[in-house]
């Protein structure tokens, strides 16, 4: 079965909900007449995306549960046992659910569902509104290796997808879930350096954003790890070692791993909070 055989079903209608449809839509992976998205209460909404994508929309979530083959679970997460109360009874076996929200697990799913239902769960970063995310992917206790190639595949629509553990889904989100955000923290330092400075903000924005896609790309392509990489642009006694010691004066590094323990305990007490 090809993938444009499919017919995938959105319940939620959210920015991560569009950028998902737009990317499977650019990149021809699903006919928008395949598509189906619904939400709680907000028509217009759903108008926005027929009119943009061409997909079909529906204010019955359980018309459109019986009428696909994924369900993408991509409300907010406090609506979870709601939703799923709404449509479990029209879930036939062969239906994958497909799970985009933090701190639930797949195992919590299945209880709600109290089906044999295959479920994926998928952690996208908001990157993927420009196709550049970087997801994570785990699977359920009834999910085969096809199934998680299928949704492997359809998640390329808005970047790069990394099969994982569950257990290790709490430090994926830390690392790539949430990480966006320190990056953007990160920048918005430097942006008080140019004003104090005294330069123009639109010369400056390219040349950073430039610097991070560069970083990025050498991270990505070349065998060199972070250690070796910053070593090879450290002369002794250049500009540039004199920032990295003002960091560790800083205790930049520190900083950092702080940071993401805080996060991945947060997405841990988050999972237990809503499983209660």
């Amino acid at each position: 079965m090809s993938m444009k055989d499919y017919t995938i079903a959105f319940l939620g209608a959210g920015s991560m909900a569009e950028a998902i449809i737009a990317g499977m839509t650019s990149k021809e992976m699903v006919p928008s007449d395949r598509i189906i998205a619904t939400n709680h209460s907000n028509k217009e909404r759903l108008t926005a995306l027929e009119n943009k994508y061409g997909i079909r929309t529906s204010q019955s979530r359980e018309d459109v549960v019986s009428q696909s083959d994924i369900i993408i679970l991509a409300m907010k997460p406090k609506d979870i046992q709601s939703a799923i109360a709404e449509v479990k009874d029209f879930l036939s076996d062969s239906k994958i659910v497909v799970s985009l929200l933090a701190g639930i697990s797949t195992q919590y799913i299945e209880q709600l569902l109290e089906t044999n239902n295959a479920v994926v769960r998928v952690m996208p970063n908001t990157s993927a509104m420009i196709g550049q995310s970087a997801s994570t992917i785990t699977g359920g206790q009834y999910v085969d290796f096809s199934t998680v190639g299928l949704i492997k595949n359809l998640m390329t629509s808005i970047g790069t997808t990394t099969l994982i553990q569950e257990e290790e889904m709490d430090a994926y989100t830390a690392l790539a879930g949430s990480a966006p955000a320190f990056y953007y923290y990160m920048v918005e330092a430097m942006e008080k350096f140019v004003e104090e400075q005294g330069l123009n903000k639109e010369t400056a924005k390219p040349l950073m954003a430039q610097t991070i896609k560069g970083v990025a790309e050498m991270l990505a392509t070349t065998d060199d790890t972070p250690t070796t990489l910053r070593e090879k642009i450290t002369s002794p006694g250049g500009t540039t070692e004199a920032g990295i010691k003002t960091l560790g004066q800083h205790e930049f590094q520190q900083a950092v791993i702080a940071c993401l323990q805080r996060t991945t305990e947060r997405s841990k007490e988050l999972r237990e909070m809503f499983e209660k």
